[in-house]
């Protein structure tokens, strides 16, 4: 176990004395949300709008803020090493009830955790990764970040097992995400992302992506993406905090574009990674 520091309901700890109780909700019956954002060289990497983000997943559960915005940023910055890439991870559940129910507790106040990792090094950000398409089998609050996760981890581990990297899903004709990333698509040159909705995760990297896109003269919009856009387009992306723009090379065993990445992705990572240095 690492030998870092976390932060536990109040308190700085040691990763492996941090504890919570089995009847903890999160536990029992992942009943809470979590929040993931990315630190470069020490600065929260739009901060505010991951907490905003965290905001509206609480309000999506019914699951009050147990802190302002200013009182977040004080929790997470003893957490950060400014010679480093770093995430902050961060859950807060319902709590600790008295007994194991399915109706809310009355009384009890939230579990709040948060701890700091280093952002690996990921090769498939460089070179390009495969993905599969898979029947979107997750529930109707996708756009909550919640801990309730399984359906996600199935749906990655099932592209796993196909040799890919991620797994893109759909409802019926329409693609929704991947299963940790939002998605893009290049066709006819122009960059497009599903709207935001109740089926996808409103991506923080996402809206970041659009925005460059939008102020550097770059083609895009947000519109339903089919199976058969899927199929068709020159450029495949998925995107994450940690991972930030990967472009996706293979699809279903069959090469996107060239099968190398893509002109606009070229041109979209090196508009993000200045963005980043700007901050």
């Amino acid at each position: 176990m690492e030998n870092k520091t976390v932060y536990l309901n109040g308190d700085y700890i040691a990763l492996a004395d941090a504890k919570i109780s089995v009847l903890d909700r999160g536990f029992l019956f992942g009943d809470g949300i979590y929040e993931v954002i990315p630190a470069y060289k020490g600065r929260l990497f739009h901060l505010d709008a991951h907490l905003q983000r965290l905001q509206d997943s609480l309000t999506a559960i019914r699951l009050a803020n147990p802190h302002t915005f200013d009182e977040w940023r004080a929790i997470f910055t003893p957490l950060l090493d400014a010679s480093k890439d770093q995430y902050i991870y961060l859950q807060i559940t319902r709590g600790v009830a008295p007994k194991r129910d399915h109706a809310f507790p009355e009384h009890i106040g939230p579990t709040v955790f948060a701890m700091c990792s280093d952002i690996a090094p990921f090769p498939g950000k460089v070179i390009g990764i495969k993905a599969v398409t898979i029947d979107d089998k997750r529930w109707q609050l996708c756009n909550a970040k919640a801990i309730t996760l399984l359906a996600n981890i199935l749906h990655r581990q099932d592209a796993l097992d196909q040799g890919a990297a991620e797994a893109i899903l759909h409802r019926g004709e329409v693609v929704t995400e991947g299963a940790a990333s939002n998605v893009f698509i290049v066709l006819n040159g122009v960059l497009i992302t599903p709207p935001k909705g109740p089926d996808i995760l409103p991506g923080i990297t996402r809206d970041v992506i659009l925005m460059l896109a939008q102020n550097n003269g770059l083609a895009c919009k947000e519109d339903t993406i089919t199976l058969a856009q899927l199929n068709a387009a020159e450029e495949i992306w998925v995107t994450s905090s940690t991972r930030e723009i990967v472009p996706v090379i293979e699809l279903n065993q069959t090469l996107v574009g060239t099968g190398q990445p893509g002109p606009v992705w070229q041109r979209m990572d090196a508009l993000f990674q200045a963005y980043k240095a700007t901050l």
